[in-house]
């Protein structure tokens, strides 16, 4: 009796469900499963080396020229700061696994609609759409060549992968495709968002928020008419407010703001700021790693009200370091779209296509001038490229927005090989992938 109580007992643990995980065919099997699945796709988007932070941080620090240090003692984003990147380097390497999980839980969730209740079938789909084609376009401008430095149609970006990856055999080997073929990839899917999400969607993503990637892309592709038409959208059509005081923008928990497009979202429980981790100081939780130099303080106009929001680690010593403000909430969730940024892409878009599209580059310019306490200034180039460096400062747009504009770095020609990262050793080792040039065979 002994013996058989013994097998019976035995049996039942070896027979018991894995509670932290679900096998795929019942993952995929249910409209409420695909929808979870989604969510774990937001997830893997807000991963601290994703739109958590790493990227934004780590591109930055590559467009650096002069206006910050970086005082840390990891070696990863030094090599980004002095433009010397290694190919094993490891923030290289997890940026790119993680968009790849964002994209893969993507491709997961669209190879599974036909089980999804057709009302929320379009929402869905769109949803999936919009996270693949905002990760690729990234993808497309970090690891491959700037749309305008030589032929987008022949410099290499990363490979598309546009089906689930549930197994890894030789087929799993795909070759890198072209900067246009993934540009082409991210419009084709952000278009079809925009179709298919709805105007209001909580935190999630909804048609304005794919419109507003659309304008990035279009701008970073000199489709002047066409970025200066998606940004309107948002403007005209959105229901967005930029907040009355500027600092009110960031360091929010839980909740997005009025000017949030698209916002990932942190809580105490789940969701990661990195920018924090590196731009914060000890007293607020963080590293201090990033300092804020005087070159940079400089170029704001007295009485701008972004000055405030920059403080001293020790307000009594003259000679203490400096830090944004933007990231001192360790649980403020981290804005990746927002208003502001519309208006200065359709004052440029517009300026550069001689078009008035929704408002004159005037209005446009002087909105965001007015929102920090600004007079109204002539709208030249010059000014609405000043004011986008500064209204954007430390939220990921520097690399690319010196790209596009074909500015150097600290004396490095924008079309130069240390200015794009490095495909990681390791999938040039276990995928065969092409290298960089300026990185070796």
């Amino acid at each position: 009796m002994l013996a058989a109580a013994l097998t019976t007992g035995c049996g039942d643990k070896l027979n018991i469900e894995p509670q932290q995980s679900i096998d795929e065919g019942e993952a995929l099997s249910t409209s409420e499963n695909v929808q979870a699945v989604l969510v774990g796709a937001y997830d893997a988007l807000g991963d601290g080396d994703l739109y958590g932070g790493q990227l934004m941080k780590d591109t930055d620090l590559l467009a650096d020229d002069g206006e910050v240090f970086w005082s840390g003692t990891y070696i990863q984003p030094r090599e980004f700061y002095v433009k010397s990147i290694q190919t094993n380097n490891a923030n290289v390497e997890s940026t790119y696994l993680a968009a790849y999980v964002a994209i893969n839980i993507a491709n997961n969730v669209l190879s599974a609609l036909d089980v999804v209740d057709e009302a929320e079938r379009d929402r869905v789909e769109g949803e999936a759409l919009f996270i693949r084609g905002l990760v690729y376009f990234d993808l497309a401008r970090t690891y491959g060549k700037a749309w305008n430095d030589g032929d987008p149609t022949q410099n290499p970006a990363v490979p598309l992968v546009t089906a689930p990856t549930r197994t890894i055999d030789e087929s799993s080997r795909v070759p890198r495709n072209t900067v246009a073929q993934v540009y082409d990839q991210a419009i084709t899917d952000l278009t079809r968002a925009v179709e298919l999400l709805p105007e209001e969607n909580g935190f999630f993503a909804t048609t304005y928020a794919a419109s507003a990637v659309l304008a990035r892309i279009y701008l970073q592709q000199q489709e002047y008419g066409k970025a200066a038409q998606a940004a309107n959208r948002v403007i005209e059509e959105g229901d967005y407010a930029l907040v009355g005081n500027y600092a009110n923008a960031f360091n929010n928990t839980a909740t997005s703001t009025s000017e949030d497009i698209f916002a990932i979202q942190v809580t105490t429980q789940d969701g990661v700021n990195s920018l924090h981790t590196f731009y914060a100081n000890p007293d607020n939780g963080g590293r201090g790693d990033i300092d804020i130099l005087p070159a940079h303080l400089a170029l704001y106009e007295e009485g701008d009200e972004r000055l405030s929001l920059f403080y001293v680690d020790d307000p009594s010593d003259p000679q203490t370091l400096v830090r944004t403000g933007k990231w001192k909430n360790q649980y403020g969730n981290v804005p990746l779209i927002r208003l502001a940024e519309m208006y200065l892409t359709r004052a440029e878009a517009n300026l550069r296509a001689g078009s008035t599209v929704g408002a004159t580059p005037q209005e446009d310019l002087t909105v965001v001038r007015e929102r920090v306490g600004l007079s109204p200034t002539s709208a030249t180039l010059e000014a609405i490229l000043l004011e986008r460096k500064l209204e954007l400062a430390f939220e990921g747009h520097s690399l690319h927005d010196t790209k596009r504009t074909e500015q150097a770095v600290d004396d490095i020609p924008f079309d130069a090989d240390r200015l794009v990262y490095p495909i990681p050793l390791r999938e040039v080792d276990a995928a065969g992938l092409q290298q960089n040039p300026g990185y070796g065979g």
